[in-house]
């Protein structure tokens, strides 16, 4: 594990410089700009070099386990990254706080005007991460993990919505806006396989029962 981890982990950082020069999109809706992941083709390939491993246990799980979120640039951290990222003429404060702007939820489809109403998600959950191999990581893979630009791994969501879905895997929960489900599967499979972490067997049958039909 450790060895493949190492060869395959990214440096996150460099990707923030990108993110906060490119963060102004300008399309005729508000769209979210997570990295795109592989496509669906690849992601059925990715699934099916996954180990299919019963879940690990909760215990000793700690959100601080995972530290973010963090400094990226200047005043900016992670969070104030995506939300820039993933909006529409966000206007940051000298602080890196977005003070306006515009969001569109992905995952049901709400548009937002406040920053406060908006979570950063972790496509893969902290803790079902912990659950699928990175109770092992150190802290400094963990904090890679959390803090993740480079990987669709991040992306801005309606807070509540990011809420219901706690650390469920896609067998569990589902954006109910469904022509982002394919995406929603495509960037999990991505993550996992990129990280080496595992999934159940009820977690791979509802992503390859999403990803058949995509």
């Amino acid at each position: 594990m450790s060895g493949v981890y190492a060869r395959r982990i990214g440096v996150v950082v460099a990707s923030a410089a990108l993110a906060a020069t490119g963060g102004l999109l300008t399309a005729p809706t508000a769209q979210a700009a997570m990295p795109t992941p592989v496509a669906a083709s690849t992601a059925r390939t990715y699934l099916s070099q996954l180990t299919v491993k019963a879940e690990g246990s909760s215990s000793g799980y700690s959100r601080d386990l995972f530290p973010h979120w963090i400094t990226q640039s200047g005043a900016c951290d992670t969070r104030e990254v995506v939300l820039k990222r993933d909006g529409t003429n966000v206007t940051q404060n000298s602080s890196c706080t977005a003070v306006s702007g515009s969001w569109y939820s992905e995952y049901d489809g709400a548009t937002w005007t406040a920053a406060s109403d908006l979570d950063i998600d972790h496509m893969v959950p902290l803790a079902e991460a912990w659950r699928s191999g990175a109770s092992s990581w150190t802290t400094a893979q963990r904090q890679s993990f959390a803090n993740d630009l480079t990987r669709p791994q991040l992306i801005a969501v309606t807070d509540n919505v990011n809420q219901s879905k706690g650390d469920q895997d896609p067998a569990e929960w589902l954006p109910s806006r469904t022509a982002y489900r394919c995406t929603y599967a495509r960037a999990w499979v991505h993550v996992k396989h990129y990280y080496d972490l595992t999934v159940d067997s009820a977690e791979k049958s509802a992503l390859q029962s999403v990803l058949n039909g995509c």
